[in-house]
């Protein structure tokens, strides 16, 4: 049975994760790890950096397992 897809919303961003799709390169983690801990059962935390700096680095997401969206308003 596949995995469902993860939303994560905070700091003016969504984040999903497709746990089917993730090739667990990593690149989110070493990037990222005030916002990417896999240590924590809410292992994505986006309203801990600037939206935009998460948004680019979901978008070195190799997999693409992680994509995301930016709040309207915010």
């Amino acid at each position: 049975m596949p995995k469902r897809l993860q939303m994560y919303e905070g700091g003016g961003v969504v984040v999903s994760f497709d746990p089917n799709v993730c090739i667990h390169a990593a690149d989110c983690i070493r990037g990222l790890p005030t916002v990417f801990d896999v240590k924590l059962k809410r292992w994505i935390r986006p309203e801990n950096a600037p939206a935009e700096r998460v948004a680019e680095q979901v978008r070195r997401c190799p997999s693409g397992a992680l994509q995301f969206r930016m709040k309207p308003g915010d």
